[in-house]
């Protein structure tokens, strides 16, 4: 078959396999977007053609708000408290229901429940027991842990941490389930040899464990960003759409809701909705180029593939011959790179 047919004919496979899924992106991700930038140059109420054009008018008052600059703050510690608080409990509950134990099918299943369970259930549910007069106050107070008692949900010094609280307890299974995967790729033969050498058990996971998991975490830390960024159901579940800014909870996407639906300006909250888009989309890109293009790089074939094979040939026809001649030689240097690689 001619080269041109066979590169006509692997572009229409592409076009095949990959249009449907190209249309719905535009269709439901792309043109929503368009569209809400669009109504954000007006004044609109949500019915009939927008006719009150503003201009930026809505995305400078967006800017000069106060109310946003402290959802997006709100925003920002909540990112960064994700990663902070997750990861490092994420891994080590990863690591030790990796390991051989009675019950560790349940255990992994229990951690896993809270992830799977509805925003809305969750968000109900602790914010009847957190109430003044809830579960949780009740409790300390029968514990004679009285003075503990506070205002969890009103108090703008301990919402934000309240909040912090129940997101990592709803999001730390799907963490750690992302965790346990990434550790069944790790050959346990590094374990054992370096074990062998004489390795404690931390040190194992320092040096081995944790870079071979690198990928896995970056990806999770990814999802974890993007996620903060747009935080919304649990929070206007548990404190409204109200007293989300008084308690110092309130997010970027609470603050579109509020002072784009509910005060009748939906072309000031698809304003509020195009500037939550590009400051996601600004993160997600600087991540990825800072953080994740070392992971894509190395998943990427065609030319990058070619260039690597061509360094590979080079680095083989390098190779002095009295190496390919000894080749004890070379499994001693091995031994010593491992032993060298686990201290």
């Amino acid at each position: 078959m001619p080269q041109r047919k066979r590169d006509m004919r692997a572009r229409l496979e592409v076009i095949l396999l990959a249009g449907p899924a190209l249309l719905v992106f535009l269709a439901f991700v792309i043109f929503p977007v368009l569209m809400a930038a669009y109504y954000g140059f007006f004044s609109w109420q949500g019915y009939g053609p927008p006719t009150d054009f503003v201009g930026l008018k809505n995305y400078l008052t967006i800017l000069q708000d106060p109310l946003f600059h402290d959802a997006l703050a709100h925003n920002g510690f909540i990112l960064v408290f994700s990663l902070v608080l997750q990861g490092p409990i994420a891994i080590v509950l990863a690591l030790l229901l990796n390991r051989k134990m009675r019950g560790q099918s349940l255990i992994r299943v229990l951690t896993f429940v809270p992830y799977v369970i509805s925003e809305v259930v969750v968000g109900t549910g602790w914010s009847l027991m957190l109430q003044t007069n809830g579960a949780i106050n009740a409790m300390l107070t029968n514990m004679g842990l009285g003075f503990l008692a506070t205002d969890w949900l009103s108090d703008p010094g301990i919402a934000i941490w309240t909040l912090m609280a129940i997101i990592t307890w709803k999001y730390i299974g799907f963490a750690v389930i992302l965790f346990l995967a990434g550790l069944q790729g790790i050959p346990e033969e590094l374990h054992e040899a370096a074990a062998i050498d004489g390795a404690s058990y931390w040190q194992i996971q320092w040096r081995i464990t944790l870079p071979l998991l690198a990928p896995t975490l970056r990806i999770w830390a990814f999802l974890s960003i993007i996620g903060s960024l747009q935080l919304f159901d649990l929070v206007y579940i548990i404190w409204g759409q109200y007293i989300a800014s008084t308690a110092g909870t309130s997010t970027m996407a609470t603050y579109m809701v509020s002072e784009g639906r509910n005060a009748g300006n939906y072309g000031y909250g698809n304003a509020v909705a195009v500037v939550l888009f590009l400051i996601s989309l600004v993160v997600a890109l600087i991540y990825q180029r800072a953080v994740l293009r070392k992971d894509t790089d190395g998943a990427l074939t065609g030319a990058s593939g070619r260039k690597r094979g061509s360094r590979s040939r080079a680095s083989q026809d390098a190779v002095p011959q009295d190496a390919v001649a000894n080749p004890d030689a070379d499994s001693g240097a091995d031994a010593t790179t491992q032993k060298e690689y686990v201290r």
